[in-house]
């Protein structure tokens, strides 16, 4: 079952998903007529990502976390995939009837909110950072269906260009993530001046702490716990 779960959450990758992204803005741009919605896809999921990283800095850093939520920050595999996958289907259907497109857009964002189910049978995120991962991506990608709804996007796209969009599809391997988590921890830990990034094990420590026992149990404090070698 792991192995459909890891399927599943692939398709929220970082190192897929931007990609995508990237694809969608230039993809935009190649005619007049459609580059505002360029510019406005790229500002909208650019917001996305630096929201998404932003909180991810902070906890790793500074531990700015929420204990009592088990929050260290937005679903990035799911903030991703609820605001790239419903406007992918969209694009998709855009010839389309207007109900056509709707359904295209549901499903799309179900796709994303599935991919966010799967980041919670894999137990590498909280229902809380599930959720909000959710809400930030449906913004991005309900915003700009929002403002593109009723144009037809007829988009002249060259059959060399299709092609180029799709190579990042050749490089996706499930089960290999983009190292982005890893570089984070490192700016985070080098950015805050400290040995080691705050981790969830580091939040959840805290929380037991501050529920100390009466028989006197002690647990390391966050100050202790950055002290040992991992």
């Amino acid at each position: 079952m792991n192995n459909f779960w890891l399927i599943a959450t692939g398709f929220g990758d970082s190192g897929f998903l931007l990609p995508a992204a990237l694809g969608i803005a230039i993809w935009l741009a190649i005619d007049r007529s459609t580059r505002p919605a360029a510019v406005r896809w790229t500002l909208l999921f650019g917001g996305c990502g630096f929201i998404v990283m932003l909180s991810k800095l902070l906890f790793m850093g500074w531990g700015i976390g929420s204990a009592q939520f088990d929050f260290i920050g937005f679903s990035g595999h799911t903030a991703l995939a609820t605001s790239v996958w419903p406007v992918v289907f969209w694009l998709a259907a855009r010839r389309r009837a207007p109900i056509v497109r709707m359904v295209a857009a549901v499903s799309g964002w179900g796709w994303g909110v599935f991919i966010g189910v799967s980041r919670l049978a894999l137990e590498v995120h909280s229902t809380a950072e599930v959720v909000t991962g959710a809400l930030l991506g449906t913004v991005v990608s309900a915003s700009f269906l929002r403002l593109h709804w009723h144009q037809s996007m007829q988009v002249r796209t060259p059959r060399w260009l299709a092609l180029a969009l799709a190579l990042p599809l050749l490089f996706f391997i499930v089960g290999r993530p983009a190292p982005t988590q890893d570089a984070l921890e490192s700016l985070a830990a080098w950015m805050a001046g400290i040995e080691r990034p705050f981790t969830r094990a580091d939040l959840l420590q805290n929380r037991r702490a501050v529920h100390k026992p009466a028989n006197g149990t002690q647990f390391l404090t966050k100050e202790q716990s950055f002290s040992r070698s991992d």
